[in-house]
């Protein structure tokens, strides 16, 4: 149900000319679109991902909905941490800038992990039932 709800809100974005399909944060989670290199295939992977704003830098959850395994788009940027992300932007559409991704530090992680829960409580689900830690990923301005 998660991958056909987001698989959704891809075509939803895609079709209306990148007008649908995110959301700014606010002091809340928004959501925005992730756009990563292929590790092995060299392509161009688009992942719809909530986030948080944190000054300059957006965060993610490398949560995968809580499944065992760390999701691709987090294997693709640790092998090539350059990326970018489609955001909100003026006129209703969405605008993409570049990033550079890495694992948040321990006092960041601490930070920022609250503010994930307190806005969507999903995330605390998904870390009960994850069986490793979830990183918390810093997207930095390129």
């Amino acid at each position: 149900m998660f991958k056909i709800g987001w698989a959704v809100h891809k075509l939803l974005f895609r079709v209306s000319g990148g007008r649908l399909g995110i959301r700014a944060a606010g002091d809340g989670v928004g959501t925005l679109f992730l756009v990563t290199r292929g590790r092995r295939s060299g392509l161009e992977r688009r992942n719809g991902l909530n986030y948080v704003t944190d000054g300059a830098n957006l965060a993610v959850i490398a949560s995968n909905a809580g499944d065992a395994a760390d999701p691709q788009w987090w294997h693709n940027l640790q092998a090539t941490p350059d990326a970018a992300v489609e955001v909100p932007g003026s006129a209703g559409r969405a605008t993409r800038q570049p990033v550079r991704a890495r694992r948040a530090s321990d006092p960041e992680a601490v930070r920022i992990w609250p503010r994930f829960v307190a806005a969507s409580p999903q995330f605390a689900d998904y870390a009960t039932r994850a069986t490793r830690a979830l990183p918390v990923v810093v997207l930095e301005p390129r």
